[in-house]
This record gives C-alpha cells, sequence and structure tokens, in this order.
C-alpha cells in the first residue's frame, strides 16, 4: 500500500521559513518524480514544485520561485520543499504527490499518489 506522508507545516510569521517534508513507502521511491501542490480555502489546488527522480531536474510555479527549493533523498525516501520569504498569499494546505513517468510535473493529472496535506499558515 503507498503512502505519503507530508509533515512540517504550521504558523509562521512573514518573511519566515518552514521546511516541510513527505515520507514515502509502499512504492520504489526513486523510479517517482515529485511534486508538491497547495490549496487554498475556496480555490483549486494548485502546483508549487516538482523534481525529478534523480533529483536533477526541478520545476517551480513562478509565484514561489527564488523562495522555495524541493529536494530529495531516495536513500530515506524523502522529498522535501524549504520554504523562505514565506508570505500570508503562501497559506495553503500543502501535498506531495508522486507522479507515474519519474520525470516530475506541473499537471495534477500526471500524479497518481497523494499525500494527506499539511497545513500552512503564514501571518501578516
Amino acid at each position: 500500500q503507498v503512502q505519503l506522508v507530508d509533515s512540517g507545516g504550521g504558523l509562521v510569521q512573514a518573511g519566515g521559513s518552514l521546511r516541510l517534508s513527505c515520507a514515502a513507502s509502499g512504492l520504489t521511491f526513486s523510479r517517482h518524480g515529485m511534486g508538491w501542490f497547495r490549496q487554498a480555502p475556496g480555490k483549486e489546488r494548485e502546483f508549487v514544485a516538482a523534481i525529478g527522480w534523480s533529483g536533477g531536474s526541478t520545476y517551480y510555479a513562478d509565484s514561489v520561485k527564488g523562495r522555495f527549493t524541493i529536494s530529495r533523498e531516495n536513500a530515506k525516501k524523502t522529498v522535501y520543499l524549504q520554504m523562505n520569504s514565506l508570505k500570508p498569499e503562501d497559506t495553503a494546505v500543502y501535498y506531495c504527490a508522486a507522479d507515474l513517468w519519474g520525470l516530475g510535473s506541473r499537471y495534477r493529472h500526471e500524479y497518481d499518489y497523494w499525500g494527506q496535506g499539511t497545513q500552512v499558515t503564514v501571518s501578516s
């Protein structure tokens, strides 16, 4: 059974930092590209960042480029999202996901497995 467990969310002031983690089990982690998405109240789930199976390719939404960094440790079956210079508009539930093809993707439909989400709240 595949499980993705998101953690690391919390309440932080604007300008602060958080690091999210996503621990995977039940799948060959090193074969999957991984992504982070987020969903704010009343909005659709949107792409944040993605990373290919080897970690050699990364992709970011324009809104987070230069502030967020995605990384992975295949030996630990874990993907991370380091979030710096947080803004109130970053407030959302953040979800990690494992894709089908190993490349990382901006598109939700290319992800087969999802974590349960972790809440990030940025106060102004």
